[in-house]
This record gives C-alpha cells, structure tokens and sequence, in this order.
C-alpha cells in the first residue's frame, strides 16, 4: 500500500492540537498548537501546516462524553471538520477522542504540549481502528 500523510486536529474553543502521520510507519507526531481567536480557527496557519505536509487525509476529534453522547463541543468539531473539507477538498475522519486530554496530562506530566499531544494520541487511535491502513480518498466527511 502507499504511504498516505494524514493530519489530525484535536479542536478546542481556544486551541487546536495538531499531529501529522504516516499510514505505513503508522506513527503519528505531535506538531502544534494553533490558536482559536473569537472562535475562529487561524487558517491561515492551518494552511501553511497543510501546504508544508500535503496530507491525503484529515483526521478531528470527535469528542463525546463518555456514556457516548454529544455535548457542545461536539457540534464545534463537526462544524471545523466540514469547514475542512470544504477549504481544502481532503477528506475527513471523526474518531472517538474520549480522554485524549486526560492521556495527554498523564503523558506528559504537566500541559505543555498538551494539544498536539492529544492530537498525536487521536491519530494513533485511528491507526489502531483501522488495522488494514485503509485512507479514504477525497470521499467527503465520515463519522464514525
């Protein structure tokens, strides 16, 4: 199979974790934080990540709460992942983020870092749900 870029965002209200990996390597690295100012995200910096790794994919995080439900933060990561694949016309992946903060922290020990952190950790949940290396080509936004 090819290798395929993916990059993932861990979205939040003030900051956007973000991660770049590999399918073959299946490896996912911590790259940045972007910021989120009167609740827009800077695309201009967005970009310039995505102009530099050419990802086939975008992976966000889907956060729910952990009985599964939707919360407010929810709707916010689902509007980012269609502003996504409009701006750019790369397909999108929603995968489960539950307590990718909390990993993060305990990673880390402190919150440096803390984003791309929990971005990276979203990522690798991704690889681990699609065990066959599978990347979709620009087939619109999935949710899973």
């Amino acid at each position: 199979m090819n290798n395929k870029t993916l990059l993932c965002f861990d979205y939040g209200e003030k900051r956007i974790g973000v991660a770049v990996g590999q399918t073959v390597t299946r490896t996912a690295t911590a790259l940045e934080t972007i910021n989120v100012v009167d609740k827009k995200p800077d695309w201009k910096a967005i970009s310039e990540i995505i102009y530099e790794w050419n990802p086939d994919q975008f992976v966000v995080g889907h956060p729910l709460t952990l009985e599964g439900n939707r919360q407010k933060m929810t709707d916010l990561a689902e509007k980012f992942s269609r502003q996504l694949h409009h701006r750019y016309n790369i397909s999108v992946d929603l995968v489960s983020e539950q307590l990718s903060s909390y990993e993060a922290r305990r990673e880390l020990k402190s919150t440096r870092k803390l984003d791309p952190t929990s971005a990276r950790l979203i990522l690798e949940t991704w690889f681990s749900e699609n065990t066959n290396n599978k990347c979709r080509q620009n087939d619109g936004n999935k949710q899973n």
